[in-house]
C-alpha cells in the first residue's frame, strides 16, 4: 500500500487531486476544498496486517456494510446505500449492484459511487464482481477516474471481468484496488489473488 499521494493535474481546469492508497480498497481523495475516503476497512479478511484508515473526512464511501470495506472507523458523513444525495454543493450517485456473481444470494449488494470532486468525473467500483448492465453503464458514462476491484474471489472482479468494464466505460485513468500485493505471505482468510 501506499500512504504516498499521486497527484493527478487537469490542465483544462487548472485543478488538482491528491490520491492516498490505504491498501485493500480504500482510498483518500483531495480536492476542491473535500476529503472523501472510500471503503475504510477493519483490518480483517483480505485486510489483515493492513494499518486501518482511522482518518478524518468529510465523507465516507462504502460499498457495502462489510467489515472489510465499511467499516465505521473512520469521522466523516457516511454513505452506503444507494441513492442519489447532496451535500452542500457535492453530488453523489450510488448504484446498487450484486456483490457476487450469484445475483448477491451470498453477499448481498454493494454500492457503486459516482461523483465529481474538483473537475474530476469518479467512479468507484471497487466491492463487486457482477456485471454492470446497460443501464449501469449509461448512468456511470465516462470517468476520468475508475477505480475498481481486480483480485478475483467470490466478490471482487478478476483481471478479465475488470478489463470489460474498462473497455466498455473508456476511463482515462484506471486505478486498480482490492488485490493481493505479496502473494508469498496472503491474508489466511482471503481469496483474492495478485493483478491477473
Amino acid at each position: 500500500f501506499s500512504l504516498f499521494p499521486i497527484l493527478f493535474a487537469n490542465p483544462s481546469f487548472a485543478e488538482s487531486i491528491e490520491i492516498t492508497s490505504f491498501g485493500h480498497s480504500s482510498l483518500l481523495i483531495k480536492g476542491g476544498g473535500k476529503k472523501v475516503l472510500l471503503n475504510p476497512f477493519k483490518a480483517v479478511g483480505c485486510a489483515e496486517g493492513l494499518r486501518e484508515p482511522k482518518i478524518d473526512a468529510d465523507l465516507i464511501l462504502a460499498s457495502s456494510k462489510l467489515s472489510d470495506e465499511g467499516a465505521k472507523l473512520a469521522k466523516g458523513t457516511f454513505f452506503v446505500e444507494p441513492g442519489s444525495y447532496q451535500v452542500g454543493n457535492f453530488r453523489l450517485e450510488g448504484l446498487s449492484i450484486p456483490h457476487d456473481r450469484l445475483g448477491g444470494r451470498r453477499y448481498g449488494m454493494s454500492t457503486i459511487w459516482i461523483w465529481e470532486q474538483n473537475g474530476f468525473k469518479f467512479a468507484h467500483i471497487g466491492g463487486s464482481a457482477a456485471p454492470l448492465s446497460v443501464e449501469d453503464k449509461l448512468i456511470i458514462g465516462r470517468p476520468d477516474i475508475m477505480i475498481i476491484g481486480v483480485g478475483g474471489g467470490a466478490k471482487v472482479y478478476n483481471g478479465p471481468e475488470a478489463a470489460d468494464i474498462i473497455k466498455d466505460l473508456k476511463p482515462k485513468i484506471i486505478i486498480p484496488v482490492q488485490y493481493i500485493r505479496n502473494l508469498n505471505s496472503p491474508p489466511k482468510e482471503c481469496d483474492q489473488t495478485d493483478l491477473q
